[in-house]
């Protein structure tokens, strides 16, 4: 009775399931089938393998990612041009401004037209 006594004392650690996963399969795959599981494990995204092999064999879906390196390209330079065309509307902002504030609104519209 004392030892029960212990055990219920005791509250360290991690706390226990409901439901523990304790049954085990192993599968042994040749080269070319692994490489094949492999190949299908990396297109799903998932992180671990374990997770990956129950999801097929209960029929979860699989989430597959492609990414395409010429529209990762295409994005990032359409992004860097975005931001030059704004920078140039904010630099044109900026000198209209200090033109109608520095000189008369004749002479302004004069050297906007210049511009």
């Amino acid at each position: 009775m004392n030892e029960n006594s212990k055990k219920q004392l005791k509250k360290t650690g991690r706390p226990l399931k409901n439901d523990p996963a304790k049954i085990r399969y192993t599968i042994s795959f040749n080269q070319e089938e692994h490489a094949r599981f492999l190949a299908l494990f990396d297109k799903s995204g998932m992180q671990v393998k374990a997770h990956f092999i129950t999801s097929c064999i209960f029929n979860k879906t699989i989430k597959s990612v492609h990414i395409d390196k010429g529209t990762v390209d295409f994005y990032m330079r359409l992004t860097s041009f975005h931001s030059q065309f704004r920078s140039i509307g904010v630099n044109y902002n900026q000198i209209v401004k200090l033109l109608y504030k520095s000189f008369s609104e004749k002479k302004a519209s004069a050297y906007l037209y210049k511009l």
